[in-house]
């Protein structure tokens, strides 16, 4: 019998893994696949668990590979699985839940909707969390409010409110006109803009340039323009706060006394010009020697009057506190009084900062401070005062602007400010090309800045460049006090030069002038000789404006203020007198003087001295010294404790002279128009003669050489015609 062939064993890795293989009659077989997997033993695959629900209610099944083979996670509302952990959810991105004018803000867990923007109302302003999801969840949803229906409105009387979406708005009724957003005003009562502007009722527009304008409060009233409120001592400072954001807005001080700073040492509230103890320490002012700072003890180690918690030289005698470089330190002690690094006593301008020590003329005294920079002389004589030395004052003045010919950079065209944008050595006045682009001025979109490619994006015919500063000196139109001039951008009169008018004479002493509020205050404290207190700045046209108050009741003497000053020799002046009187000093002549304005021309053949301090006592004319050119009528005088404006117009191109001044808000004195032509430009300042404690405040100067229509319509015909052809 043949023996049966012998069975072939089952090839390697038959059954699957962990699964065993047997021999059997029937063959090779595979057992079972092991707990937790499935299959017939050669293929086996993981049984998920998770379909038996294994897990309680609210929990997730998670298949893992390990006994039991599942895992049971439970996350929070709100939450979400992430592998074999929990993270939130982030339902900002998932659902958008919130209104777009609002933002979602995802919360761990949940998140929350920013409330409705102002204007708006709606549900869910505080969000809801993820709990509260559901299928019939709705959306934030702000929507618009009717503040008109509602009631939520403030439209000023004579208004109708209007919806708009988030807001609403006041239209004026017909007839009337808004004013900011304050009130609604009779077309007939407001000043309208010729650019749409609208001004307080107490207010004027005022010209700009040539196209835009601002509102300027009225004399009597203060504020911005758009809000205007008493103000009875003519500062600048509302007696009352106004509901305006601007400085000027806020309450006055010292409503009863012009104080243009606001001074206020003490910080009690109470300006120092009114508060008998400015500096809160109990020893009123008239006796404290330091008025202005806390010190009881009144110590003055020098002796100078000037208590030591004030003195810039504790140990020096200097009364005047003199500090040229402004460091604190009084001349009278400062080493290097300039702060140029130069010691006093190697420095050729000691009291002017000039580190490099030019001296053209080796005359000792440096270019920076020399009045002949070219010509020797280390005495520095100036007779008249012109701020030219005698060494080289020619007296020569071809075009009468106060600049001698040999040093006019227009020697044929008058320009007291001798502006010379480009540096050219050709003044503005008599330059083709101003600024040295190459583009003559006629055709030039900005003549004060070089700008070659004429670049006008608005195409309005002003140049990019100079569309908000016409002169390029970083000040912008708008508040820049002589747009076209980059030398001046502010009223400053710290710098004063004093000019003593009757400097041998013997009868008084000369005036002490305090200047306060940046340079736009002067005091004058002594019953003094005459004299002038002059800024540096030199005009051509100009506008000049002042609050003038008289804080004494003992004396009715003069008080004013000069223009076009060229020397101490030649210059305007406006001065007031109280009361009629005699001059004591009959030498040279005896002088009368009536109440009353008058405005002189101060044209003198001797200069200071006893002739010219008679001259100005006098009322009339006094040949070889001055001219009366307009006198008051009514023969007005001044009275104490009243605060005064005076707008002075001063147009040397056409030899126009305009004054007005103010009680309050009331035109008090008009000269109408007066006609001058001898002087044609030059410096500012301010005027007195034997009256004590004369307040000049809220002083304000400007260029200008527009002629407003109330001053042109009463022009001649032949200057109407100069002034068209100017413009």
């Amino acid at each position: 019998m043949a023996r049966p062939a012998s069975r072939a064993s089952p090839a390697p890795n038959w059954c699957a893994i962990r699964v065993q293989c047997r021999d059997t009659v029937n063959g090779a077989q595979c057992d079972s696949c092991p707990v937790g997997y499935e299959g017939d033993g050669r293929t086996c695959s993981l049984r998920n668990p998770c379909l038996d629900t294994p897990c309680p209610s609210g929990a997730q099944c998670l298949q893992v590979g390990f006994p039991p083979y599942f895992q049971c996670i439970s996350c929070q509302k709100g939450q979400e699985i992430n592998g074999t952990s929990c993270r939130d959810v982030d339902e900002c991105r998932l659902y958008n839940p919130c209104d777009e004018r609002t933002i979602c803000t995802n919360l761990n867990p949940g998140f929350q909707c920013g409330p409705c923007p102002p204007g708006y109302d709606g549900v869910h302003v505080h969000g809801y969390y993820a709990e509260h999801l559901s299928v019939d969840y709705r959306r934030q949803t702000c929507q618009d409010v009717d503040e008109c229906l509602s009631g939520f409105f403030r439209c000023p009387e004579n208004s109708l409110c209007i919806n708009e979406l988030g807001s609403y708005r006041c239209q004026c009724f017909e007839g009337f006109v808004k004013n900011g957003t304050y009130s609604c005003l009779e077309r007939s009562s407001v000043a309208v803009c010729p650019d749409g502007n609208i001004c307080d009722r107490n207010a004027q527009c005022l010209l700009l340039d040539n196209q835009r304008f601002k509102c300027h409060c009225s004399v009597g009233w203060a504020g911005n323009g758009l809000v205007c409120g008493r103000d009875r001592d003519l500062d600048g400072w509302p007696d009352q706060s106004l509901s305006c954001p601007e400085l000027h807005c806020r309450k006055d001080n010292c409503p009863d006394l012009p104080n243009s700073g606001q001074e206020d040492a003490d910080l009690d509230g109470f300006g120092d010009g009114c508060d008998e103890d400015a500096d809160g320490d109990l020893v009123l002012n008239n006796k404290d020697n330091c008025p202005l700072r806390y010190n009881t003890e009144q110590v003055d180690s020098d002796g100078d009057g000037v208590g030591d918690v004030c003195d810039n030289c504790i140990h020096r005698h200097n009364p005047r506190q003199e500090d040229a470089d402004g460091d604190g330190r009084g001349n009278e002690c400062d080493e290097d009084a300039d702060n140029d690094s130069i010691p006093n006593g190697e420095d050729n301008c000691p009291l002017l900062a000039n580190p490099n020590q030019a001296d053209v003329d080796n005359d000792g005294v440096g270019d920076g401070c020399d009045n002949c920079p070219t010509i020797p002389n280390p005495t520095q004589e100036d007779r008249d005062m012109d701020f030219v030395g005698n060494a080289c004052d020619s007296g020569i003045d071809g075009d009468d602007d106060g600049i001698q010919d040999s040093e006019d950079n227009c020697p044929m065209v008058s320009n007291s400010d001798q502006l010379d944008t480009d540096e050219d050595g050709k003044g503005d006045a008599c330059d083709d090309d101003m600024d040295g682009d190459g583009i003559p001025n006629y055709r030039d979109n900005c003549p004060l800045v070089k700008n070659p490619k004429q670049l006008d994006f608005d195409r309005n015919g002003k140049g990019d460049l100079c569309q908000e500063d016409e002169d390029d000196d970083g000040v912008p139109n708008i508040i820049d006090n002589c747009p076209n001039n980059s030398m001046i951008h502010h009223t400053d009169f710290r710098t004063l030069r004093t000019i003593a008018l009757d400097p041998h004479g013997d009868s008084q002493q000369d005036p002490n002038w305090v200047v306060h509020a940046n340079g736009t205050e002067i005091v004058q404290t002594l019953n003094s000789d005459p004299g002038l207190a002059v800024g540096r700045d030199s005009f051509g046209g100009v506008d000049f404006e002042g609050t003038f108050y008289v804080n004494d009741d003992t004396d009715d003497d003069y008080a004013g203020f000069v223009f076009s000053y060229q020397s101490n020799h030649k210059y305007y002046v406006v001065q007031w007198k109280k009361g009629s009187q005699t001059y004591w000093e009959a030498e040279p002549f005896i002088a009368s003087a009536s109440p009353g304005i008058q405005i002189k021309l101060v044209d003198s053949l001797t200069g200071p001295g006893s002739r010219m301090r008679n001259s100005l006592w006098h009322e009339g004319d006094t040949p070889g010294e001055a001219r009366l050119l307009w006198k008051e009528p009514r023969n007005t005088g001044w009275k104490e404790r009243t605060p005064y404006r005076w707008s002075l117009v001063h147009r040397p191109a056409i030899g126009l002279i305009r004054l007005q001044m103010f009680e309050g808000h009331r035109l008090i004195i008009d000269s109408g128009n007066v006609y001058d032509s001898t002087l044609k430009g030059g410096r500012l300042g301010v005027f007195c003669f034997s009256q004590e404690m004369i307040i000049w405040s809220n002083l304000n100067y400007k260029c200008n050489n527009h002629v407003d229509s109330f001053i042109y319509n009463e022009l001649p015909d032949h200057l109407k015609l100069k002034v068209e052809l100017q413009n």
